[in-house]
């Protein structure tokens, strides 16, 4: 084969051969001792190295080799080369000849894609300062974990592995399905769970990978956390509600032995209930009051109001909407609201999304081998292990792991005050003229920001008014403070009792003002203000509205032209955030919002809803 030589050039000479000696072949160990007979050996790759690519070129095709790459750069050419063939190539005085093997490369952790979002929502600068979520651990109820750990393995610096504990609740009912670290006190994470699907890994490497990135950047929000892992979905992605029960039964039970702090589900279901008569939120409930911070997907159903997902429908939670940085990564002008995030209220009234985070196009640690991998081989970012995956589930991932970071600097916060104050800290989308872009039923408080919640001092501004325990025991539900006018067709937030538009919170008032007092008085429980009903309805409509944005009548809009405010003066404070006793006097109905027409049956005995990845 003729090589055509192009030159070389001298400079980096000594640089590559320099890099290339450490792979150099011992003539002896090549060709073995002088006069053996050996056999044909299989062609084996090599770089051959001379004064130009041309003579490598020709030293090859005179030993009997093939030449496939000219390499001119080094002065050299890619060759197969079987075990006579480099011997004669050897024994030819061919002037600074050198044999390099041709050796396999992959990348290493310190060449990983940049991933983006832990800057874009704030956590790089945490990590800066060495918070990284140590001594918090986070349990994710999903699909499992890659058998692959990769960079979920460890935490930076450390050797030890950092997932815990294992649990198969798919599994559970025939094997026990208690795995990895599950039975003793220290994990030996000497059985996998595995992930067939996928999306337990990304999910699991959005909140915690350690990978560095070309920049110098960790890859996940919170590299430091340790992880538990519970597979509740199967390898489509879809489980029942009693296997993802079963998962956060078992978290609940493992609390205390492995400091779980924090819970992720990155799953939804269409809701078929109250809030409170539903056995999935029941049991997510159960989480929040033994002090677990749950973390939940809002669903992508949107962009249509009252599209929130169970469990995302309780109010006590924090349930997370997606935005994306259409592909402009930091630059937060370009930020929009996915139209796929599932809006709210709920059919209680209560605001939902809490909080928005970035959930478009996330690019985290995935199986090569999954069926999402399979499926969409065209978001798998070869040669790394890494997929991309839009939804609230990755929106719900990167606030998980945020607040792994606010629970490192303070770990004594309960569940209420780490959802105020990441709401406190979230950064709303607002429009030129000072009015939100997106209005709560969208975006809740705004996009996370990881700083700026886990240094807010923020109390008493999350789930006023409400009580989990009491909820739990059936001794009084509640209702949120939205309410649809049917004559205009708008959501809005109706105002607590003494409201002007300018109050910054709590919930000592009561809801509507004067109408309260033609139903029993502030605080009445057995006649609590319900959102509808044949006769209160016709006086809610003119109920005092808060503002600024917070009506909204459904319609979406890419909001163009808008900045993520941190100064945005909440003219309610968080009021919006709180409950009242709900009236047991009105029916659940699934169509028109706040319909009293249609009922709910408590003996529903249809087919067992399914949960399933966001």
């Amino acid at each position: 084969m003729k090589v055509h030589f192009k030159g070389w050039l001298p400079a980096l000479a000594g640089t590559v051969t320099g890099i290339l000696s450490l792979l150099v072949l011992s003539g002896g160990d090549a060709a073995g001792p002088a006069g053996a007979v050996r056999a044909r050996s299989a062609p084996h790759a090599y770089i051959v190295q001379a004064r130009s690519a041309a003579e490598a070129g020709r030293a090859v095709a005179q030993a009997g080799g093939e030449v496939r790459r000219e390499l001119s750069v080094i002065r050299a050419v890619s060759a197969l080369l079987d075990e006579r063939q480099l011997a004669a190539l050897r024994r030819a005085a061919v002037p600074l000849l050198e044999v390099y093997d041709d050796a396999p490369v992959q990348a290493s952790s310190s060449g990983l894609p940049e991933t983006y979002y832990p800057s874009e929502i704030g956590a790089r600068q945490l990590q800066l300062g060495g918070t990284v979520g140590a001594g918090v651990t986070v349990a994710v109820v999903d699909s499992g974990l890659w058998s692959q750990h990769g960079p979920d393995q460890s935490a930076p610096g450390q050797v030890a592995s950092r997932i815990v504990a294992q649990y198969d609740a798919l599994a559970a009912g025939t094997t026990g399905g208690l795995l990895s670290g599950a039975t003793s006190l220290v994990s030996s994470n000497s059985t996998n769970v595995n992930d067939g699907f996928g999306h337990g890994t990304h999910v699991s490497s959005i909140i915690a990978s350690s990978g560095v990135a070309t920049t110098g950047n960790f890859q996940g929000v919170a590299p430091g956390v340790n992880l538990v892992e519970v597979r509740v979905l199967d390898a489509n992605g879809v489980g029942s509600y009693s296997s993802v029960i079963a998962g956060i039964q078992w978290v609940v039970s493992q609390k205390t032995r492995y400091n779980i702090r924090v819970m992720n589900l990155s799953l939804s279901a269409p809701p078929h209930s109250f809030y409170w008569q539903d056995p999935l939120n029941q049991a997510v409930m159960t989480a929040w009051n033994a002090g677990i911070v749950v973390v939940v997907a809002a669903g992508n159903f949107g962009p249509k109001p009252m599209t929130i997902g169970v469990p995302g429908n309780v109010p006590y939670v924090i349930t997370v909407g997606a935005v994306t940085d259409s592909y402009h990564p930091l630059q937060p002008s370009r930020y929009v609201l996915t139209s796929f995030s599932s809006a709210g209220p709920t059919f209680e009234g209560f605001v939902k999304p809490d909080v928005v985070s970035m959930g478009g196009h996330i690019l985290a640690y995935a199986p090569n081998n999954g069926t999402l991998a399979q499926e969409f081989p065209q978001w798998v970012t070869l040669p790394y292990d890494d997929f991309t995956m839009s939804g609230t589930s990755m929106a719900a991932a990167v606030t998980s792991g945020v607040v792994a970071l606010m629970l490192n600097v303070s770990p004594s916060l309960k569940p209420d005050d780490v959802k105020c104050r990441l709401m406190t800290g979230a950064t709303p989308a607002v429009n030129a003229n000072g009015n939100l872009a997106y209005t709560v039923f969208q975006q809740g408080a705004g996009l996370v920001n990881a700083y700026a919640s886990t240094y807010s001092t923020a109390t008493g501004c999350a789930n006023q008014g409400l009580n989990v325990a009491a909820d739990l025991l059936g001794w009084q539900h509640f209702g949120g403070r939205a309410n649809y006018n049917r004559s205009t067709g708008e959501y809005y937030i109706m105002a607590t009792s003494g409201s002007s538009g300018g109050s910054s919170g709590g919930s000592s008032g009561g809801l509507l003002g004067g109408v309260f007092g033609l139903v029993g008085g502030l605080g009445t429980t057995v006649s609590g203000v319900p959102l509808v009903g044949p006769v209160l309805g016709s006086l809610l409509w003119d109920v005092a509205e808060l503002g600024d944005g917070l009506l909204w009548n459904g319609s979406y809009s890419s909001a163009s032209g808008y900045t993520w405010s941190s100064g945005y003066p909440w003219s309610s404070g968080y009021t919006w955030s709180s409950g009242y006793p709900w009236s047991s006097g009105y029916t659940w109905s699934s169509g028109y919002p706040w319909s009293s027409g249609y009922t709910w049956s408590s003996a529903y005995t249809g087919a067992s809803p399914t949960s399933q990845q966001q």
